[in-house]
């Protein structure tokens, strides 16, 4: 028991450390449809006591209208202008956690503004994993392409200031990779955290 509070307590200091460390700077996360950025960063915002945003949820807002209806009214071009909008100005709220489309990062513009206003952190999952987990969802309209959009966009998500393996793994394994991730990026020393 007193093992589990101490621990508890490390955590909140290394978490402290990594938010102050931040600055206005937010979390980016990157990857494919599936690869879990909504579900990995809401739990990852939770646990820094940072708000969560989903650049597409904002996008929908924005438009008044569903991803999958802006494909199919106004075309590709016209959403990933829009999107690049928004999160240029989602960038300046943060601190945040902050989960991208898949194909943001495809803008230059996106990806000068995410390396200047953000640590980025790209959740790398298996074609497999991405494919089970989105084999379901018809909500969005480049879930068939999967295939062939992993080799052009993965050189751009490998720009990313981190890297993290997204498998079938319990969420919270996947946050405690990215928090330790974290800290070493920002030149936290865990150690002397968790014993101030």
């Amino acid at each position: 028991m007193v093992n589990s509070a101490v621990q508890k307590r490390d955590e909140v200091g290394l978490e402290r450390a990594i938010v102050e460390a931040l600055g206005a700077r937010s979390i980016v996360l990157v990857g494919m449809m599936g690869a879990g950025k909504s579900s990995v960063g809401r739990r990852l915002a939770a646990r820094l006591g940072l708000a969560f945003v989903d650049a597409d949820g904002a996008i929908e807002e924005a438009a008044g209208m569903t991803i999958a209806e802006i494909f199919a009214e106004q075309g590709e071009p016209y959403f990933r202008a829009g999107e690049a909008r928004v999160i240029a100005r989602l960038l300046e709220g943060g601190p945040q956690v902050l989960a991208t489309g898949g194909g943001a990062v495809m803008d230059p513009h996106t990806r000068a503004l995410i390396a200047e206003k953000s640590v980025s952190v790209w959740l790398k999952a298996d074609l497999d994993v991405l494919m089970k987990r989105t084999k379901r969802r018809s909500d969005r309209p480049l879930a068939e392409k999967m295939r062939d959009l992993m080799p052009l966009r993965e050189p751009y998500y490998a720009q990313s200031d981190i890297v993290v393996r997204s498998r079938e793994e319990a969420h919270e394994v996947i946050v405690d990779e990215i928090v330790t991730a974290l800290a070493k990026h920002l030149g936290i020393d865990a150690k002397r955290e968790t014993s101030s």
